[in-house]
């Protein structure tokens, strides 16, 4: 059994991290609040940008027009994982850098890979393989802005449209609700559309368009394909703060049964100490009744 000064010792340890869990639970929960308000008034936008996108798009001639949306053979691939820059937040990080290794695996086998992260946790995994590292634009969530992601969106699409690469994937958690963040493994580019049975039914209308089909295309794709990386990045970081503050209120739960162990331990073992020195003195005094 542990002596007195250990167990104090670690109870005293255990309080301090208790503290800090507590702190950092907190801190995250304010962060959280300005997060989901932020991707909360991105998504009507972004869904809505898309949606007039694809009504745009929807003949054939004016797909074709869409460079973003060429297909062709994949031989090159750009894989954007979206990560945190700081840990202690459970499993959030390694399940997008798992997310990441499987689709290379699974989708991705015998291509040419180059990943882009964004996160610094996201470039610490990633600087240590073999896979082509663009290591300019990890540092995103430093100062978070729409001009910032617009930069790694930029040299993204630049690329695809270069030919650099065939394929644009993101990698990232989409925010659920402060427990439950999705892994999401999205193609960005070349442009896939997805319809509704609203799209399908409103895709035969004949629009009139100003200036020009052309003219619109042109500005509203690259736009709403900005907005799709700023949104993703946006959902990432909900879901780091939802993600730390449940990782942190579990630590505290666990603190805290911890201590009541520790606590109990000791009681125990200064119970046992006092029983010892009881039992010392009197056998000392009945020695010195026998002398």
């Amino acid at each position: 059994m542990a002596n007195l000064k250990e167990v104090k010792q670690r109870i005293t340890s255990v309080v301090s991290t208790q503290q800090i869990t507590k702190a950092m639970k907190m801190v995250s929960a304010a962060k959280l609040r300005r997060a989901q308000d932020r991707i909360v008034q991105m998504r009507p936008y972004s869904q809505k940008l898309t949606a007039i996108l694809n009504n745009v798009s929807a003949s054939s001639e004016g797909a074709a027009d869409i460079v973003y949306a060429q297909k062709r053979e994949v031989k090159k691939v750009l894989i954007i994982p979206i990560t945190s820059d700081k840990g202690l937040c459970g499993a959030f990080n390694s399940n997008i850098i798992k997310a990441t290794n499987a689709a290379i695996r699974q989708q991705f086998e015998g291509k040419e890979i180059t990943i882009l992260p964004l996160g610094k946790k996201a470039f610490e995994a990633f600087k240590k393989t073999d896979y082509t590292l663009v290591d300019q634009f990890y540092g995103v969530f430093m100062d978070l802005s729409f001009d910032v992601v617009r930069e790694a969106a930029e040299f993204a699409m630049n690329g695809f449209a270069t030919g650099d690469y065939d394929q644009v994937t993101l990698v990232y958690n989409e925010f659920k609700n402060v427990a439950t963040q999705i892994v999401q493994t999205e193609q960005f580019l070349p442009m896939a559309k997805e319809e509704s049975e609203e799209e399908v039914k409103t895709a035969e209308t004949d629009y009139i368009l100003e200036p020009s089909r052309a003219y619109i295309i042109e500005e509203l794709v690259p736009t709403s394909l900005k907005i799709q990386v700023y949104k993703a990045v946006l959902e990432s970081n909900a879901s780091e703060h939802g993600a730390r503050m449940t990782a942190m209120d579990k630590a505290t739960e666990n603190a805290g049964e911890l201590l009541k162990e520790l606590r109990l331990m000791y009681n125990r073992t200064r119970q046992a100490a006092i029983t010892n020195e009881i039992l010392e003195i009197v056998a000392g005094a009945n020695a010195l009744e026998g002398s």
